[in-house]
């Protein structure tokens, strides 16, 4: 799944102080965008499945690795993607969930790119994520007979203390890893609340252009322009994959679901 994608990330963006730059200002886009970008490469280059694909787990999270990767973004090095369209699936779905005792479940769900076939008698449709290999032969995430398709899902719990503090996923296929990167950002760097952490304004890298939800100024895109990128403004004001979460804070739990989709939080008396 993409969970090595949004570690990637995140120890990328561990050499930045990112909770001292304006949210959603054009220092904090356009390294969000480079730190992005080199996420997509890596995972173009290297994930699939371990059974065919020896996936390099341990260097693409190191230090010394990321550190390497944002060395590069402070010299100012911008980086190219290579890659074909990226269909994102529209169906998946999360849900997040702690109870009284401090169990905690993300669970993300998906039927990728569903076929429409349901087998007689068993009631389930079959999902079509064939079609989310890379068509490009001799690559990480090719298709091969019996290989299994890398997923987009990165369902999180993060620990302090060993005790879950966050609880949070979401679908949105390739938009999963960085969304889930900035709402973790959001938390932890910003100290947002939930409700206000998975609302905040997105934006996603994952090609060379960067995607901003319509809620960036435009004062801020034409700035990030004028440095030489290609921004393309989504229609949504809340875009790119649909982050829900539970922050529990003191032992009291306080969830927040993205205004995009039809989630909601709540809590269920026992």
């Amino acid at each position: 799944a993409s969970g090595i994608s949004m570690l990637q990330l995140l120890h990328i963006l561990a050499h930045f102080d990112v909770g001292a730059m304006e949210h959603g200002g054009a220092e904090h886009i356009v390294l969000l965008s480079e730190a992005m970008k080199r996420m997509t490469i890596d995972k173009d280059r290297h994930l699939g499945d371990p059974a065919y694909v020896d996936v390099p787990i341990g260097r693409l999270l190191s230090r010394d690795y990321c550190g390497g990767l944002a060395a590069e973004i402070k010299a100012g090095l911008r980086a190219r993607i290579e890659r074909v369209d990226d269909r994102s699936p529209r169906e998946t779905t999360h849900i997040s969930v702690v109870d009284r005792e401090g169990n905690a479940v993300a669970l993300t769900h998906t039927l990728g790119s569903p076929s429409g076939a349901i087998t007689d008698g068993l009631g389930f449709m079959y999902n079509g994520t064939m079609s989310r290999f890379d068509p490009r032969p001799g690559r990480a995430g090719s298709l091969a007979p019996g290989k299994r398709r890398a997923s987009s899902a990165a369902p999180t719990i993060v620990f302090k203390d060993d005790r879950p503090v966050i609880v949070m996923g979401a679908p949105g296929g390739s938009y999963i890893a960085p969304s889930m990167a900035q709402g973790l950002m959001n938390l932890i760097d910003f100290d947002m609340s939930m409700p206000e952490a998975v609302a905040a304004p997105r934006i996603v890298a994952v090609s060379n252009t960067i995607d901003v939800s319509n809620r960036i100024p435009r004062y801020v895109t034409e700035e990030i322009e004028g440095r030489g990128y290609e921004v393309k403004r989504s229609w949504q004001s809340y875009a790119f994959a649909a982050l829900h979460g539970i922050k529990i804070e003191d032992g009291v739990c306080r969830g927040g679901a993205d205004p995009q989709r039809d989630g909601m939080a709540m809590a269920v008396p026992a």
